[in-house]
């Protein structure tokens, strides 16, 4: 089968948008399965930076068919948006984007809720996208799928329902829920450019795979972010592992060949939650950690704020492989590690529990981090385009991140651009 699907193996910001790039060049068809506007994907073409939010990351080569699939949550401002400036930077491809009409539309009240909720003492560090809200109505049979934006009874009368549910929460947070004209007067303009758009894309992405061409599925956030299998609660709302890709895009897991892990050659997180290998004060070397973030331009690329950074964790890593199933890896950022004075990585943790190899996913704002020193390299790393072309100690750094995964770094980046990387295997062979 020639579907492959690309996922996040840390907390997300791996380097998906470049890989996908990459790999688009042999696919027909790349399929978003999962998240919203929380995940911004980065490309750099010819020293060009490009930030998908929404819209799949092989927009860039023409011919690609560009799935954004049921599994989905979407904001039909945001999308539209999205799509004039990629037409207004030259890259004028968004008539081969397909819509789910099945996916949730995110409204002006699930940003408000979201926005209002970050406010108090549970904040979770949420990008205020209103993604979790949308998620919730999905849940609770009350959502709006893009599929009202053919008939505005349908859209008024959804929206209707959904905000009667929403006053008493927004009312508690101190905030004033909007009108249902308030809502639907934002999305009703937006309808003659997206409505030709939908389709069942379930059924698009089964036509791609029986008439054999082949398929990226590219996933959002990261694996310890997903909803069942991160560090909870601490996650996003979506499904983010591999198993996404299926109930996301609607295809069963036969129709999957490979899974493709993104590892990035340090840790960075976003938000909240337990970190570990985390770099900052008054921990040793927390000056490091602020030279990843500075070399590694380490901030967010939908909400601009710095990410948090640290060590290498192996443990993670292996979960991460157990949980996706990953036939391969892809590892990123490497150049950012030359010139370190040190270079550590985490191999295990001594938790309440005792200590483990494994990843203490319950135990983890507990968990001490046991580190093995690695040897570091100072040697310009860019230039590399095959494996003999790194340092010798990036290579036995690169080996030592493959045994943790129990799989082969097919893919090594080592620059931002498309050129900067060492492709060491066809994925789709």
């Amino acid at each position: 089968m020639p579907g492959v699907v690309v996922v996040g193996a840390q907390w997300g910001d791996e380097g998906k948008g470049k890989v996908v790039d990459i790999l688009t060049e042999h696919a027909q068809v790349v399929v978003r399965y999962g998240g919203g506007p929380n995940a911004g994907h980065t490309l750099v073409v010819d020293n060009e930076k490009i930030i998908v939010r929404l819209v799949p990351s092989g927009i860039l080569r023409k011919g690609t068919s560009c799935v954004l699939a049921q599994g989905m949550v979407i904001d039909p401002k945001r999308l539209v948006d999205e799509m004039d400036e990629l037409t207004k930077r030259g890259h004028g491809h968004v008539s081969d984007l397909v819509v789910s009409d099945h996916a949730h539309m995110i409204l002006s009240y699930h940003r408000l809720v979201d926005g209002l909720r970050e406010q108090g003492e549970g904040a979770i560090g949420t990008t205020k996208r209103g993604i979790g809200p949308c998620y919730e109505d999905k849940i609770a049979r009350r959502g709006v799928p893009m599929s009202a934006l053919r008939d505005p009874a349908v859209m008024r009368d959804l929206v209707g329902r959904a905000l009667e549910a929403w006053k008493p929460t927004i009312a508690a947070l101190g905030g004033k829920a909007p009108t249902v004209d308030e809502v639907v007067s934002e999305v009703e303009p937006l309808a003659s450019r997206l409505a030709p758009m939908l389709r069942d894309t379930a059924a698009f992405v089964d036509e791609a795979l029986r008439a054999n061409k082949y398929i990226l599925f590219e996933g959002a956030q990261g694996t310890l972010l997903d909803i069942d299998h991160g560090t909870y609660p601490f996650v996003t709302s979506s499904s983010a592992i591999a198993g996404g890709a299926c109930t996301g895009a609607g295809v069963g897991p036969t129709r999957i060949k490979r899974v493709i892990g993104l590892v990035k050659a340090y840790c960075t997180r976003v938000g909240g939650g337990p970190f570990p290998t985390e770099l900052t004060p008054p921990k040793p070397d927390a000056d490091l950690g602020e030279r990843l973030r500075k070399i590694g331009d380490e901030y967010g690329s939908v909400t601009g704020r710095p990410r948090r950074t640290g060590w290498l964790d192996l443990p993670a890593l292996r979960y991460a492989a157990r949980i996706n199933g990953l036939d391969g890896i892809a590892i990123t950022k490497l150049d950012v590690l030359t010139g370190l004075p040190k270079l550590r990585v985490c191999v295990a943790y001594r938790t309440p529990s005792g200590e483990t190899s494994d990843l203490p996913v319950g135990e983890l704002d507990r968990a001490e981090p046991i580190y093995r020193d690695c040897e570091p390299w100072s040697e310009h790393t860019g230039g590399a385009r095959k494996m003999e072309d790194l340092p010798a100690a990036a290579r036995k750094y690169v080996e030592l991140i493959e045994q943790a995964a129990g799989c082969q770094a097919m893919i090594v980046s080592v620059g931002s651009r498309r050129d900067e990387t060492i492709l060491r295997t066809g994925v789709f062979d």
